[in-house]
């Protein structure tokens, strides 16, 4: 059995275990976020937390909007905080963003 495939295995059930009711529209981009080269020297449950994170803040609030009205990246950051954690609660995540802690992704 190859690395890659014991690495995605591995993805697999952490994707599974931190997003249980995450819809395969989202698992899918995720997933493939967490298996990109940049995030190989990562644990799979912290490559799957950063995508998972990415990929709520661009695709389900308006970071991406505010972004472009000129914020910078930690203003927009801290005005979707609570966006990305209602997309997590709803897909009962087992973590959240801690509005304390400094953005992981």
């Amino acid at each position: 059995m190859s690395t890659g495939t014991n690495r995605q295995r591995a993805i697999n059930k952490a994707l599974t275990l931190l997003l249980p009711a995450v819809p395969y529209s989202d698992s899918e981009p995720i997933r493939s976020a967490a298996s990109a080269p940049h995030m190989r020297s990562l644990p799979p449950p912290i490559a799957v937390w950063l995508a998972a994170v990415a990929h709520v803040r661009h695709q389900h609030t308006d970071y991406d909007a505010l972004r472009d009205e000129g914020y910078d990246k930690e203003s927009a950051r801290f005005f979707v905080l609570d966006a990305i954690n209602r997309k997590l609660t709803e897909w009962r995540a087992t973590r959240l963003l801690d509005p304390d802690e400094e953005d992981p992704s």
